[in-house]
């Protein structure tokens, strides 16, 4: 191992950004399916009142569960590899995005739904193309906090046979006792958070044009509601 900066132990068999883009792809692929797996969970709470407190009991207990533990049980049938980190990442994922979509939706007013059931839209077109815009603040709120949570977690993969991230260079900073590599590995790891944070913040920004911002000027009287241009875009 030579001194360079960015030149890590042969034993990790990868380069830093090498391991940079594991990192990436061990939290954002669990982030990804826990949202996909919770818009339709989501979606059943809000049409199903009495559901909602039990499924949130269940992904509360779920994310209660320390992830060694899931390490532990699913090591036997997935061994010491990508899925067996990310896995519990995903399912950590739902404790927070189940209530941001559940809150956000059942936000959209009343009278919003009855003009979009109005216009012909069933419900499943309904709940993506007016409900989910609508909420869209709430959700990504959930989401940047899901991804910044699962950009940390990764590193405990490094458990697990060089399965972390970043997170393999702070094992090995306290191996071979290189401060260097433990600083790679922390700082790494948080420039990661803020900048998937920051992209999440401008996708919001893009995605939801319609809210007010600190030097936006105030809309013209005769400029359709939001909401109103919402149910026109969802009908065409």
């Amino acid at each position: 191992m030579s001194g360079g900066l960015f030149d890590i132990p042969s034993d990790l068999q990868n380069t830093y950004w090498g391991l940079v883009g594991l990192h990436l792809r061990e939290a954002l692929i669990p982030v990804a399916v826990g949202l996909v797996v919770a818009l339709p969970v989501a979606q059943l709470c809000v049409r199903l009142r009495w559901l909602y407190p039990p499924v949130l009991w269940v992904t509360t207990v779920l994310y209660a569960i320390p992830s060694l533990a899931f390490f532990v049980v699913l090591i036997d049938y997935t061994g010491q590899t990508e899925t067996t980190v990310m896995i519990p990442l995903g399912i950590y994922s739902l404790v927070v995005f189940v209530p941001a979509i559940v809150d956000g939706v059942r936000s959209v007013p009343q009278e919003t739904l009855d003009a979009a059931t109005a216009m012909g839209l069933g419900p499943v077109r309904r709940y993506f193309q007016v409900q989910l815009p609508i909420a869209a603040p709430a959700i990504i709120a959930g989401l940047r906090v899901a991804t910044v949570s699962s950009i940390s977690l990764v590193s405990v993969g490094m458990l697990i046979g060089n399965q972390g991230g970043l997170g393999n260079l702070l094992n090995d900073g306290m191996i071979y006792h290189q401060s260097r590599l433990i600083w790679l590995s922390v700082v790494g790891t948080a420039v990661l958070a803020i900048l998937a944070d920051a992209l999440l913040v401008l996708v919001r920004v893009l995605v939801t044009p319609w809210m007010p911002r600190g030097n936006r000027k105030p809309r013209p009287v005769d400029e359709p509601e939001p909401l109103q241009a919402a149910l026109e875009d969802a009908v065409r």
